[in-house]
Protein backbone atom coordinates (compact mmCIF):
# COMPACT_ATOMS: atom_id res chain seq x y z
CA UNK A 1 0.00 0.00 0.00
CA UNK A 2 1.40 3.52 -0.86
CA UNK A 3 0.32 6.55 0.92
CA UNK A 4 2.37 8.73 -1.69
CA UNK A 5 5.02 8.74 -3.98
CA UNK A 6 7.53 10.11 -1.20
CA UNK A 7 6.55 7.75 0.69
CA UNK A 8 5.91 4.31 -0.22
CA UNK A 9 5.04 1.54 1.96
CA UNK A 10 5.09 -2.58 0.86
CA UNK A 11 3.65 -5.17 1.96
CA UNK A 12 6.34 -7.45 1.33
CA UNK A 13 10.31 -7.32 0.47
CA UNK A 14 11.59 -10.27 -1.95
CA UNK A 15 14.71 -9.70 -4.02
CA UNK A 16 17.45 -11.61 -6.06
CA UNK A 17 21.38 -11.11 -5.02
CA UNK A 18 24.54 -12.87 -5.55
CA UNK A 19 26.02 -14.44 -2.90
CA UNK A 20 29.28 -14.90 -1.90
CA UNK A 21 30.43 -16.44 1.97
CA UNK A 22 31.75 -14.41 4.71
CA UNK A 23 35.45 -15.82 4.52
CA UNK A 24 35.56 -12.69 1.05
CA UNK A 25 34.97 -10.14 4.11
CA UNK A 26 36.68 -9.39 7.03
CA UNK A 27 34.15 -10.39 9.75
CA UNK A 28 35.07 -13.85 11.06
CA UNK A 29 32.43 -12.81 14.12
CA UNK A 30 29.46 -13.37 12.29
CA UNK A 31 30.31 -16.79 11.15
CA UNK A 32 28.55 -18.85 14.13
CA UNK A 33 24.96 -18.20 13.89
CA UNK A 34 22.51 -17.79 10.79
CA UNK A 35 22.53 -14.02 10.01
CA UNK A 36 23.78 -12.81 6.95
CA UNK A 37 24.90 -9.51 5.52
CA UNK A 38 23.29 -7.35 3.25
CA UNK A 39 23.31 -4.35 1.37
CA UNK A 40 22.15 -0.62 2.49
CA UNK A 41 19.27 -0.57 -0.43
CA UNK A 42 17.95 -3.65 1.45
CA UNK A 43 17.77 -1.72 4.57
CA UNK A 44 15.63 1.20 2.76
CA UNK A 45 13.12 -1.13 1.44
CA UNK A 46 12.78 -3.02 4.42
CA UNK A 47 11.90 0.29 6.06
CA UNK A 48 9.26 0.95 4.10
CA UNK A 49 7.65 -2.74 4.62
CA UNK A 50 5.76 -4.07 7.02
CA UNK A 51 7.90 -6.90 8.31
CA UNK A 52 8.15 -8.20 12.13
CA UNK A 53 11.06 -7.53 14.58
CA UNK A 54 13.66 -9.34 14.56
CA UNK A 55 13.57 -9.53 10.67
CA UNK A 56 13.75 -13.40 9.31
CA UNK A 57 13.95 -13.91 5.83
CA UNK A 58 13.79 -17.38 3.45
CA UNK A 59 16.24 -18.33 1.04
CA UNK A 60 16.34 -20.19 -1.77
CA UNK A 61 18.65 -21.24 -4.19
CA UNK A 62 17.67 -20.96 -7.28
CA UNK A 63 19.90 -23.29 -8.88
CA UNK A 64 18.23 -26.40 -6.77
CA UNK A 65 15.64 -24.85 -4.76
CA UNK A 66 17.00 -25.48 -1.58
CA UNK A 67 15.49 -23.32 1.16
CA UNK A 68 16.66 -22.28 4.31
CA UNK A 69 15.94 -19.19 6.92
CA UNK A 70 18.26 -16.63 8.39
CA UNK A 71 18.65 -13.54 10.38
CA UNK A 72 20.24 -10.59 9.21
CA UNK A 73 23.21 -8.65 11.39
CA UNK A 74 24.39 -5.94 9.04
CA UNK A 75 23.54 -3.76 5.68
CA UNK A 76 26.65 -3.50 4.57
CA UNK A 77 27.28 -5.43 1.42
CA UNK A 78 28.26 -4.01 -1.92
CA UNK A 79 24.81 -3.61 -3.78
CA UNK A 80 23.55 -6.67 -5.27
CA UNK A 81 25.35 -9.13 -3.15
CA UNK A 82 24.76 -11.12 -0.19
CA UNK A 83 27.09 -12.62 2.37
CA UNK A 84 26.56 -15.43 4.32
CA UNK A 85 28.12 -17.76 6.68
CA UNK A 86 30.37 -20.30 5.27
CA UNK A 87 28.37 -23.84 6.48
CA UNK A 88 25.13 -21.80 5.32
CA UNK A 89 26.51 -21.41 2.11
CA UNK A 90 27.40 -25.53 2.26
CA UNK A 91 23.76 -26.18 3.86
CA UNK A 92 22.61 -24.41 0.85
CA UNK A 93 24.62 -26.04 -1.59
CA UNK A 94 25.61 -22.72 -2.73
CA UNK A 95 28.55 -21.70 -5.23
CA UNK A 96 30.46 -18.15 -5.05
CA UNK A 97 28.54 -15.48 -6.50
CA UNK A 98 25.12 -17.47 -7.37
CA UNK A 99 21.35 -16.39 -7.24
CA UNK A 100 19.64 -16.26 -4.10
CA UNK A 101 16.12 -14.98 -4.10
CA UNK A 102 15.69 -13.06 -0.65
CA UNK A 103 12.01 -12.88 1.10
CA UNK A 104 11.29 -11.77 3.88
CA UNK A 105 8.94 -14.42 6.45
CA UNK A 106 7.17 -14.29 9.80
CA UNK A 107 8.05 -17.20 11.61
CA UNK A 108 6.13 -18.77 14.36
CA UNK A 109 7.94 -19.42 17.74
CA UNK A 110 9.31 -22.84 17.66
CA UNK A 111 7.71 -25.19 20.81
CA UNK A 112 10.17 -28.48 20.50
CA UNK A 113 13.02 -29.34 18.32
CA UNK A 114 14.80 -32.91 17.26
CA UNK A 115 18.62 -32.35 17.04
CA UNK A 116 20.80 -34.90 16.14
CA UNK A 117 24.38 -34.33 16.20
CA UNK A 118 27.54 -35.76 13.39
CA UNK A 119 29.94 -36.83 16.04
CA UNK A 120 29.75 -38.31 19.61
CA UNK A 121 32.47 -35.42 20.20
CA UNK A 122 29.29 -33.12 20.77
CA UNK A 123 28.57 -35.03 23.68
CA UNK A 124 31.67 -36.34 24.84
CA UNK A 125 33.92 -33.16 24.84
CA UNK A 126 31.11 -31.03 26.33
CA UNK A 127 30.43 -31.35 30.53
CA UNK A 128 26.72 -30.20 29.65
CA UNK A 129 25.86 -30.19 25.82
CA UNK A 130 22.18 -28.47 26.17
CA UNK A 131 23.68 -25.72 28.28
CA UNK A 132 26.47 -25.34 25.81
CA UNK A 133 23.58 -25.59 23.08
CA UNK A 134 20.94 -23.17 24.85
CA UNK A 135 23.66 -20.12 24.72
CA UNK A 136 25.13 -20.74 21.56
CA UNK A 137 21.56 -21.23 19.82
CA UNK A 138 21.36 -17.65 20.94
CA UNK A 139 23.22 -16.37 17.86
CA UNK A 140 20.54 -17.92 15.67
CA UNK A 141 17.15 -16.12 14.69
CA UNK A 142 15.54 -19.54 13.00
CA UNK A 143 15.92 -23.31 12.38
CA UNK A 144 14.10 -25.11 9.52
CA UNK A 145 13.93 -28.70 9.29
CA UNK A 146 16.51 -30.95 7.19
CA UNK A 147 19.28 -28.41 7.83
CA UNK A 148 22.55 -28.98 8.64
CA UNK A 149 24.07 -26.14 11.27
CA UNK A 150 27.45 -25.69 12.77
CA UNK A 151 27.48 -24.09 16.01
CA UNK A 152 31.29 -23.29 17.66
CA UNK A 153 32.06 -23.57 21.26
CA UNK A 154 36.08 -23.03 22.72
CA UNK A 155 37.41 -22.71 18.87
CA UNK A 156 35.26 -26.44 18.22
CA UNK A 157 33.53 -26.80 15.03
CA UNK A 158 30.03 -28.96 15.90
CA UNK A 159 27.87 -30.02 13.06
CA UNK A 160 23.85 -30.92 13.87
CA UNK A 161 21.16 -31.73 11.91
CA UNK A 162 17.66 -30.71 12.47
CA UNK A 163 15.41 -33.78 12.43
CA UNK A 164 12.44 -31.95 13.11
CA UNK A 165 10.79 -28.73 14.58
CA UNK A 166 7.54 -28.01 15.66
CA UNK A 167 4.52 -25.74 15.24
CA UNK A 168 6.14 -25.79 11.58
CA UNK A 169 9.06 -26.73 9.52
CA UNK A 170 10.55 -23.30 10.01
CA UNK A 171 10.52 -22.07 13.48
CA UNK A 172 12.26 -18.52 15.50
CA UNK A 173 13.81 -19.53 18.08
CA UNK A 174 13.99 -16.19 19.72
CA UNK A 175 12.31 -15.17 22.86
CA UNK A 176 10.80 -18.52 23.67
CA UNK A 177 11.05 -21.99 25.62
CA UNK A 178 11.38 -24.77 23.82
CA UNK A 179 11.68 -28.40 24.29
CA UNK A 180 14.46 -30.39 22.62
CA UNK A 181 15.61 -33.89 22.15
CA UNK A 182 18.83 -35.38 20.73
CA UNK A 183 18.94 -38.49 18.45
CA UNK A 184 22.25 -40.25 18.57
CA UNK A 185 25.34 -39.50 16.72
CA UNK A 186 25.50 -39.85 12.91
CA UNK A 187 28.87 -41.71 13.99
CA UNK A 188 27.16 -43.64 16.96
CA UNK A 189 27.31 -47.40 16.67
CA UNK A 190 25.82 -49.61 18.82
CA UNK A 191 28.29 -51.88 20.90
CA UNK A 192 28.91 -55.30 19.61
CA UNK A 193 27.51 -58.45 21.31
CA UNK A 194 30.34 -60.19 20.46
CA UNK A 195 33.29 -57.72 22.64
CA UNK A 196 30.00 -57.15 25.32
CA UNK A 197 29.35 -60.85 26.41
CA UNK A 198 30.56 -61.65 29.50
CA UNK A 199 30.86 -65.03 31.83
CA UNK A 200 27.33 -64.05 33.68
CA UNK A 201 28.05 -63.94 37.59
CA UNK A 202 25.86 -65.41 40.36
CA UNK A 203 23.51 -62.87 42.11
CA UNK A 204 25.28 -63.15 45.45
CA UNK A 205 28.59 -62.00 43.24
CA UNK A 206 26.90 -59.51 41.68
CA UNK A 207 25.34 -57.98 45.29
CA UNK A 208 29.17 -58.15 47.34
CA UNK A 209 30.67 -56.23 43.80
CA UNK A 210 27.88 -53.93 44.20
CA UNK A 211 28.98 -52.98 47.93
CA UNK A 212 32.77 -52.68 46.87
CA UNK A 213 31.58 -50.40 44.23
CA UNK A 214 32.78 -46.83 45.60
CA UNK A 215 30.41 -44.46 46.44
CA UNK A 216 31.77 -41.64 43.75
CA UNK A 217 31.80 -43.62 40.96
CA UNK A 218 28.23 -44.70 41.64
CA UNK A 219 27.33 -41.13 42.00
CA UNK A 220 29.19 -40.46 38.77
CA UNK A 221 27.13 -42.89 36.53
CA UNK A 222 23.64 -41.62 38.47
CA UNK A 223 24.37 -38.05 37.00
CA UNK A 224 26.20 -38.69 33.66
CA UNK A 225 24.27 -36.96 31.00
CA UNK A 226 21.80 -39.88 29.03
CA UNK A 227 21.68 -38.08 25.56
CA UNK A 228 18.84 -40.11 24.10
CA UNK A 229 16.71 -41.50 26.87
CA UNK A 230 13.96 -39.37 28.28
CA UNK A 231 11.54 -36.35 27.38
CA UNK A 232 12.96 -33.34 25.83
CA UNK A 233 14.34 -30.52 28.21
CA UNK A 234 13.08 -27.17 27.98
CA UNK A 235 15.77 -24.75 26.64
CA UNK A 236 15.23 -20.99 26.81
CA UNK A 237 16.16 -18.67 24.24
CA UNK A 238 16.12 -15.04 25.01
Amino acid sequence: MAYNKRDEYYTSFEKHYHCYSLSHVAKPQHEPGDKIIMPQSAFDRLAHTEVGYPMMFELCNLSSGKTTHCGVVEFTADEGFIYLPNWMMDNMKLQEYELVRVTNVSLAKATYMKLQPHTKGFLDELSNPRAVLEAILRKFSCLTTGDTIMIMHNESKYYIDVLETKPSNAVSITETDCEVDFAPPLDYKEPDEKLVKRKVPFPSQVEEQSKQQPQAVKEEANNKFKAFTGKGKLLGFK
